[in-house]
């Protein structure tokens, strides 16, 4: 006797196939077990996922052919999980296969019976033992706030100031929840990988190696494989991960961690565009697990979700001990002579600085030598030959590089149009920037008279594996006295000696045509000021130091007197104004195509065909524009916004309008995708 079996499998995207598959198995098999099933010539990873609704016509039928394995030993995957992927797959327009495959080990798709029996012994040490006792005693402000958390449910948002103790609180809560419930788990998560090794450092202090996994994409295949597997046995009592541990299958989830909640990086920025963060406040309301959101400089969507008594706000706005937040001094670029890199005054700061054995922090968001190279004699610029931006110059490998499509070549030894063989950079980029703080300190010693040590730490002194975890070794031992790098070290470090910190060339974002840019800055250099003075012993004069030449703008008043509150009321105050987000609701369409015509066209078609779908009439859609890099590996790029003052509305069209986006068809279009509640427009 066989048994019908819906099965959800890794389909394309845009697929017809969104839902699951109907096959057949010699037995019944549970929602949630992991399966192998033939799809097309392929043997694909499934997952059996709940029956269909009467009436439901949802599942569709792959010639109703036969299971052909199970994965004998994993227990099937929950309800909650499946509700979860669900709500992804539903809210972010993605098909259900791809969110659920795409959430599980890659390795779990390739391993044979006897290969997965192996990694399934559970290791030694895993899970056991008793929880130790909580590295320190709380603060009155932590106390206060665990005191409040404990007391609470739902989802709450830890707004304590850098260097406040938040990581204290997330130990203490979890070491708290352990306490009570000794089979209980909890998801900690960080926005970036880079910022793993210091936190799983402390989670496994705390608890123990055994207790902690951790879950990030620049793990091994077997590493991953056998972190997921002992999260989803309960073997492992903490999961540390970046924004792809949201999905974690955790059998006895109870709190969630959200560090560093208002970083970008918790969205996905490609296939399912999802928000990590957002996931993990539904997830919490699915588990009936407790939910807590931590940052210095909040999101404003969840600000406004504490005004409107959505989340409960803890206040920690003390640093621990006596340190204090840094000053923070305006330099008037204005008021500089010509091409100035360093002012006088940023550079005696600095100087001071190594005299008395301190560190200082320079950060400037741009990487490589220089963003281009230019002749001095005709027009030529190093422009990407397959995009519609610029090489940059790579001076310590001599090389033109683009950031975007990847495309490498040599430097030219003349100008490749008219031959002048004096070709210079224009502008800097971080190895630039190394390099002129060298010459700039070439003559300053330390307190022992040794040289000035200078390192960069950005993605390309970071990409070979170990080089990281080395640097910040350095870094935290003294044997750097400058540290210049990209905003990738301004982000959840914690710098004991760095007293002075300072951003160069920050006023990009001050006019920018994103109207998130300014929440986005004003977080970076709030986030890069923490890094100063966190040592109550070397903080009496930690300084932050910013070059602009826009000193009397907004932004810079209040991040002087690191107020958050009023850049964030200021901030809302324009965007309820303008309907924007979170007071309106966006989607962008974007659409790849061999010509911009053809992307716009597409936009086009699909939005006149838009009208008779539910909810048009609530939602407004712009005409198609290119994207800012309109085209990368020449493939020409455009997007459409899609706005209306209802979520629901907004869901209701978007859900009603995807067949007709699968319907229209363009010569020359290669993709399309919906973005839901974008974060850059």
């Amino acid at each position: 006797m066989s048994h019908p079996v819906a099965v959800v499998v890794p389909t394309p995207a845009h697929s017809s196939l969104t839902g699951p598959l109907s096959y057949r198995s010699e037995f019944p098999l549970a929602p949630g077990t992991l399966v192998r099933v033939p799809l097309g010539r392929r043997e694909v990873l499934g997952v059996v996922w709940d029956p269909p609704e009467p009436g439901d016509n949802g599942r569709q039928e792959a010639d109703n052919k036969p299971v052909t394995a199970v994965l004998e030993g994993i227990d099937p995957l929950g309800p909650r999980w499946r509700d979860l992927v669900t709500f992804a797959a539903n809210y972010y327009q993605r098909g259900l296969g791809e969110v659920a495959l795409a959430a599980l080990p890659p390795q779990l798709r390739d391993l044979s019976a006897g290969q997965l029996a192996r990694r399934l012994k559970r290791p030694s040490g895993a899970g056991d033992g008793a929880i130790p006792a909580a590295a320190a005693e709380p603060t009155p402000e932590q106390r206060d706030a665990l005191a409040a958390f404990e007391a609470g449910e739902g989802c709450f948002l830890l707004f304590g100031a850098t260097g406040s103790g938040k990581t204290e609180v997330y130990l203490q809560a979890v070491q708290r929840l352990f306490a009570a419930d000794p089979q209980a788990q909890a998801l900690v998560m960080v926005p970036e990988i880079n910022l793993t090794p210091q936190l799983e450092e402390r989670f496994v202090a705390r608890f123990g190696a055994g207790a902690v996994v951790s879950l990030h994409s620049g793990m091994t295949h077997p590493q991953r494989l056998k972190s997921w597997l002992l999260a989803h046995s309960g073997a492992a009592r903490v999961v540390l991960g970046t924004r792809m541990a949201v999905f974690a299958s955790m059998p006895t989830l109870k709190l969630i961690v959200v560090d560093e909640e208002h970083d970008p990086s918790y969205k996905q920025q490609e296939g399912a565009r999802y928000s990590a963060r957002d996931l993990a406040v539904y997830r919490g309301r699915l588990e009936g697990a407790k939910v807590l959101l931590g940052s210095a400089t909040p999101s404003l969507e969840s600000w406004h979700a504490c005004d409107r008594g959505r989340y409960r706000c803890l206040e920690m706005p003390s640093r621990v001990g006596d340190a204090q937040l840094p000053t923070v001094r305006l330099v008037d670029m204005n008021l500089q002579p010509h091409k100035t890199v360093f002012s006088p005054q940023l550079l005696a700061a600095i100087t001071e600085r190594i005299a008395r054995g301190e560190q200082s922090l320079v950060f400037l968001n741009r990487r490589g030598y220089a963003p281009v190279l230019a002749c001095t004699s005709c027009d030529w610029k190093s422009e990407c030959p397959n995009c519609s931006a610029f090489r940059v110059f790579h001076k310590i490998d001599r090389t033109l590089r683009c950031h975007h499509c990847g495309y490498t070549e040599r430097v030219p030894r003349a100008c490749p149009v008219c031959g002048n063989v004096d070709i210079a950079p224009v502008g800097r980029g971080t190895e630039r920037l190394e390099e002129s703080l060298a010459e700039l300190l070439a003559a300053e010693r330390r307190p022992g008279g040794e040289p000035v040590r200078i390192a960069r730490m950005d993605a390309d002194t970071t990409k070979l594996k170990g080089a990281l975890e080395s640097q910040l070794a350095q870094v935290h031992a003294g044997e750097v006295d400058v540290l210049v790098g990209t905003q990738m070290i301004t982000k959840g470090h914690d710098f004991r000696r760095i007293t002075l910190v300072a951003a160069l060339n920050a006023d990009s974002a001050l006019f920018s045509s994103d109207f998130r840019a300014p929440e986005r800055l004003f977080g970076l250099l709030m986030q890069a000021a923490g890094r100063a003075g966190r040592d109550a012993a070397r903080a009496g004069g930690s300084e932050m130091w910013v070059q602009t030449w826009h000193p009397k703008h907004p932004l810079f008043t209040a991040l002087r007197k690191h107020d958050f509150p009023a850049f964030a009321a200021q901030q809302l105050g324009e965007r309820e104004q303008a309907a924007m987000p979170p007071f309106g609701y966006q989607a962008l369409v974007r659409a790849d195509a061999r010509t911009q015509e053809a992307a716009q066209a597409f936009l086009a078609a699909a939005a006149a065909a838009s009208v008779d779908v539910e909810a048009a009439d609530r939602v407004t859609l712009y005409s198609p524009v290119p994207m800012s890099v309109q085209r990368v590996a020449n493939v020409e790029r455009a997007q459409m916004l899609v706005e209306s003052t209802s979520r629901a509305a907004l869901q209701r069209f978007l859900a009603g309008w995807h067949p007709v986006l699968q319907a229209t068809r363009e010569k020359g279009l290669i993709r399309w995708a919906v973005d839901v509640d974008p974060l850059a427009i």
